[in-house]
């Protein structure tokens, strides 16, 4: 069974940065695309970024220039660098894995961006 377990959410002042990350575990991540959404309040669940086991990232118009996406399959992690952060980026982070009819969420993290 995949498990998902993000961390590195947390209170940022507007213009900050925040590095998320989302650990592995269960199968092999090499085979999974792997995906961050994120869910603000009242709002509902948006794309934020992804990256697949191979090709190129992509990401939502809101954070793109802002928010890089990697990988490291060594590690069985996803990363999400956020930069230049803004109130309107504030929302639960989640992480998404998906191969073939397989998906898996995460339980969330927190990010907050407030002065």
């Amino acid at each position: 069974q995949v498990q998902l377990v993000e961390s590195g959410g947390g209170l940022v002042h507007p213009g900050g940065s925040l590095r998320l990350s989302c650990e592995f575990s269960g199968s092999d991540f090499r085979f999974y695309a792997m995906n961050w959404y994120r869910q603000a309040p009242g709002k509902q669940r948006e794309h934020v970024a992804s990256i697949p086991s191979l090709g190129r990232t992509n990401y939502a118009d809101s954070v793109k220039g802002r928010f890089t996406i990697s990988r490291d399959n060594a590690k069985n992690t996803v990363s999400l660098r956020m930069n230049s952060l803004k109130p309107e980026d504030t929302a639960v982070y989640y992480c998404y894995a998906q191969r073939l009819g397989d998906e898996y969420w995460g339980q969330g993290t927190q990010v907050t961006v407030s002065s």
